[in-house]
């Protein structure tokens, strides 16, 4: 009995042990691939996270959102295996910051348009701008010279022929009012306001302070033909990673490209 009971006890543990382990089966994680990626806050993360919220699951995608607040951290956490991919700048800009930090980033293809806008809280109309204003532009290199394209545009100052969104403040050959061009990070841009007749911000800064650069923005970019997408980034060599190109086929879905039209109203386009 004693014996016939020890067998007994032997056999329910294994089919216990067994049942586990088909249970444990069921619900790994080994059918579904994990990705953790670098964002603005806005509208990047918020674009990541209705993926997130609605597409990802059945993809079998798990989708970690690490938000930063600047244009550096995203790509040397990237860069320190901190991060799976980025999203939260454009070719130029990811072209520009590889080469001067030897990162050799890629893109894996572009999601959204944000574009560049002229706010003040001092004037209403650009005709306003008063002779030797106060101009704040961002200071990197590629946005930099979106920013004197954009005033150029809109007759506030005169560049050099040709030289495209590569210019600087030196390649300025005509400046009629004057103005004094202030250089700044683009995320100090949106504080600049105070202290600036006008400033040119980056889309995701002036929505970060609840501005609607489709209404609020006196002059921005086109956005036909603009060669400023913002794209999903990774490292060389990751671009076909699997989960890396799940993510981007669910980042340009017609779900989301119907959420940034409707979110949005045109201060964020969809580049696909």
């Amino acid at each position: 009995m004693r014996l016939f009971r020890t067998r007994f006890l032997l056999c329910f543990a294994a089919l216990a042990l067994l049942l586990v382990g088909c249970g444990g089966s069921g619900q790994s994680s080994s059918n579904s691939l994990s990705i953790k990626v670098g964002a603005s806050p806005t509208p990047h993360a918020e674009i990541l996270k209705y993926v997130k919220d609605h597409l990802a699951a059945k993809e079998g995608l798990d989708i970690q959102i690490v938000e930063f607040t600047d244009y550096v951290q995203p790509n040397l956490a990237l860069q320190d295996g901190q991060l799976n991919a980025n999203y939260f700048q454009h070719v130029p800009y990811m072209e520009d910051f590889g080469k001067e930090h030897h990162i050799d980033l890629v893109s894996v293809g572009g999601v959204h348009i944000e574009p560049l806008g002229i706010y003040s809280k001092k004037i209403k109309s650009l005709k306003e701008v008063p002779d030797k204003a106060v101009v704040a532009i961002p200071n990197d290199a590629t946005n930099g010279g979106r920013a004197l394209q954009l005033l150029a545009a809109q007759g506030l100052l005169t560049l050099k022929e040709n030289v495209g969104t590569k210019a600087t403040v030196h390649d300025i050959t005509a400046n009629p009012k004057n103005l004094q061009i202030k250089e700044l990070e683009a995320a100090q841009l949106p504080r600049s306001l105070d202290d600036t007749t006008i400033s040119v911000i980056n889309g995701n800064y002036a929505m970060s302070i609840n501005l609607k650069p489709s209404k609020d923005a006196l002059a921005l970019e086109q956005a036909k033909g603009n060669p400023y997408a913002n794209v999903l980034a990774v490292l060389k060599g990751h671009e076909n990673d699997q989960a890396v190109q799940k993510l981007y086929k669910l980042l340009t879905s017609p779900e989301v490209k119907k959420f940034i039209e409707e979110k949005y109203q045109g201060s964020v386009l969809p580049a696909f």
